[in-house]
């Protein structure tokens, strides 16, 4: 079907059509799927006698008298009228609205929603929404959309936008869904499910719609796992015999844990079985998931086979590669490492002794994937931090081998319904204990006022011989002024707060060398402070570190905000975390010990909205509680899944309407459904399949056909 761009509908020009953009509309049937975000309940109409103050209602009610202009200082000009009906009169104000007197007319009568507030015995409405009941006609209730906006959009054009490519399209909309499990699970039809969606008739149809639409996202994400998970069990692997574990715990400087050893037992039983093995090991920060990995790695080369260990940073792979070198070195085997940023005459090297056998571990970041990286016997590949590998990558590495295992770490934890979804097609080993020696990290959410006991506490900890990170936001031009820019909060710390301290700075936009350079100047101690992005969320290991400073904290996830709190307390040192929330916002707890013992004082003061609330609500979960899996689930339960890894997770496709709190019967319903149609159509090459197949492929990619 043509899909033609956002601004061939009326009323949309250029300006509007980059608006659109912004919210990742960029054609007539991206608005199609364009859901709201919640829907205003406006069935019903009361009288002005009906009001509650602080309630927001509906109400219908004549304009008394012409808008009259009250200007109350320069810059705030009030526009006010009085409205009434049988039950009584209320008072209607609107702020720098100097258009409102031309289109709100005394003598005819509207429908106004919005919040009463109640002044002696009469309400007044606030800059209410509004629209004109025509003579003679009945105002009728309706359900109304709230669609997300931007700058340039408002909530009239972007609704008057989806009824316009509703009327163009909705002929033109083909079924997805076979139409035997649309009758055996009451599904309704696509079409008439996405104009319910839009325009709902009911909460009953809006119910129905919802059904089918997230029963639709389930189904595609079902099907496509599931469809990996066969054909990889269908593919014969690398038969590997099983060495004796206990010569390899014995050289190591320190006994793993139980639930290491469990996980290694795992990973070494699917390696063993003759089919390849795609396992994920799952842990909380500190959790060592690093071991299990070079264990299977030394199964791998005990039965002549390599490993390739593919890290999503420079920084991370060449940390890859140190512990790697350590722990292997009684054994003598030797690792090699491979990055993008490497001299040409050492890549070339490391090429020759990978395509040999000469090297049996290489470590390295996207470049293994690159067309001269060859391996003689590839029999392992591992992943760190999955999420930040697609589907195509993973298959890319493993066509580098004949099957080769597969491994993937994530120091995500993940809620076990969201990993029904996430993880479908692996099997998963959960390394539920923490290593000797990490130290609990004491959390903190301290509002502005508290800045500076903070700063001092800082150079408490820089004068014992700590060092600290600050974490700031990347702030592009023309974002909220509020948010403290890394940049320029790195100049002034750098200048002016710490000018007697040595300060770094660190962030995704700096070249990869630089960015290296930073890091490990960081890591040696070269820096007393490091000023970074959310950069350093991932596999950063400075043991020395013991303070982390979290500048708008409310922006960030709890997931996100765990993984950055883990890059302290990696050492010996009591470590400790600051969540600085907003502006001026208020803290949650008292905050660190200052030099003379006491602690600091919480600061509760200002006012605060729903959004305010909500993310304080978070915080306060970071102060109470270190494990990442209770907060991986408090993180899903606040925020939904959509939002759970602050951006689409790489490789599978988003969620936008299904929620893993409420929609867990709708699951089960769709991975019933995906094992049936591909019992029957494996291939999902009949005609009724097709359209899932298409869909499939533009989803998760090619690659899901490829395994």
């Amino acid at each position: 079907m043509n899909d033609p761009g956002i601004s061939s509908l009326k009323s949309i020009g250029r300006r509007r059509a980059e608006a659109f953009k912004r919210l990742g509309v960029n054609t007539v049937s991206d608005l199609l799927w364009f859901f709201p975000r919640g829907y205003e309940d406006r069935t019903r109409i009361y009288e002005i006698s009906g009001l509650a103050d602080g309630e927001v209602r509906q109400f219908c009610a004549e304009v008394a008298e012409p808008v009259r202009a009250n200007r109350i200082r320069d810059g705030l000009t009030l526009y006010k009228t009085t409205v009434f009906d049988d039950s009584g009169a209320a008072n209607v104000t609107f702020f720098n609205t100097t258009y409102i007197g031309n289109i709100l007319r005394a003598g005819k009568k509207y429908l106004f929603y919005g919040k009463a507030t109640r002044f002696g015995k009469t309400f007044e409405i606030n800059s209410p929404d509004f629209e004109l009941v025509p003579d003679g006609a009945e105002p009728g209730g309706s359900i109304s959309p709230v669609y997300p906006l931007t700058e340039g959009l408002t909530a009239k054009t972007v609704s008057a936008a989806v009824r316009t490519a509703l009327d163009l399209t909705m002929e033109s909309i083909s079924e997805t869904l076979p139409g035997r499990i649309i009758a055996e699970f009451g599904l309704e039809r696509l079409g008439p499910s996405i104009r319910s969606m839009h325009l709902p008739a009911s909460f009953e149809d809006l119910r129905r719609a919802r059904k089918r639409l997230i029963f639709e996202e389930l189904f595609q994400m079902s099907l496509g796992l599931t469809l990996l998970k066969d054909r990889r069990a269908a593919t014969p692997g690398a038969k590997l015999g099983l060495p004796d574990f206990s010569l390899f715990y014995d050289r190591l400087p320190f006994r793993p844990t139980g639930a290491q050893m469990r996980a290694i037992g795992e990973g070494a039983a699917d390696m063993a079985s003759g089919a390849p093995m795609n396992r994920l090991v799952q842990g909380d920060v500190g959790s060592g998931k690093t071991l299990v990995a070079a264990a299977l790695a030394w199964m791998a080369a005990s039965n002549g086979y390599q490993t390739a260990v593919m890290a999503p940073t420079e920084i991370l792979a060449a940390q890859h590669y140190a512990t790697f070198t350590k722990l292997f070195e009684p054994f003598g085997l030797e690792c090699a490492l491979l990055t993008g940023g490497m001299p040409a005459a050492e890549k070339r090297s490391v090429l020759g002794a990978a395509a040999s056998g000469e090297v049996k571990i290489i470590i390295g970041t996207h470049a293994l994937l690159s067309g001269p990286v060859e391996f003689q016997k590839l029999g392992l590949s591992v992943f760190d931090e999955q999420h930040r590998f697609s589907v195509k990558q993973r298959h890319a590495l493993a066509a580098k081998g004949d099957a080769p295992h597969s491994l993937i770490m994530s120091a995500t934890p993940i809620p076990r319904t969201l990993g029904l979804i996430i993880y479908g097609d692996l099997d998963v080993s959960v390394l539920d204990e923490t290593l000797p020696g990490r130290q609990k990290i004491d959390t903190f959410c301290v509002g502005e006022k508290m800045r500076p006991r903070i700063e001092a506490f800082v150079r408490k900890q820089i004068g014992e011989g700590r060092q600290a990170f600050i974490v700031c936001p990347f702030v592009e031009e023309g974002e909220d002024a509020d948010v403290k820019s890394i940049e320029i909060h790195a100049e002034s710390l750098k200048n002016d707060v710490f000018k007697d301290l040595r300060v770094g700075i660190l962030h995704g936009g700096m070249r990869p060398a630089d960015k290296d350079g930073e890091m490990s100047a960081f890591a040696d101690g070269s820096y007393d402070i490091l000023v970074s992005t959310t950069v350093v969320e991932v596999g950063v290991d400075v043991p020395n570190a013991s303070l982390m400073i979290i500048e708008n904290a409310e922006r960030y996830g709890l997931s996100q905000l765990h993984q950055l709190r883990g890059r302290v307390g990696r050492g010996e040192h009591k470590s400790y975390c600051v969540m600085f929330y907003g502006k001026n916002g208020a803290g949650t707890n008292n905050g660190p010990a200052t030099d003379d013992g006491a602690a600091a004082h919480d600061d509760r003061a200002g006012a605060r909205g729903d959004t305010a609330a909500a993310a304080l609500a978070r915080l306060e979960i970071m102060c109470k509680t270190n494990d990442g899996f209770e907060i991986a689930e408090k993180d899903l339960e606040m925020r939904g899944p959509g939002q759970f890894f602050g951006a689409r997770q790489h490789g599978l496709p988003g969620l936008k309407l299904a929620s893993l709190a409420t929609d867990m019967g709708i699951l089960k319903e769709a991975q019933t459904a995906a094992r049936a149609v591909l019992d029957r159509d494996p291939g999902l090459s009949s005609p009724e399949n097709r359209p899932a197949a298409g869909k499939l492929a533009a989803l998760f990619g090619d690659g899901v056909w490829a395994f």
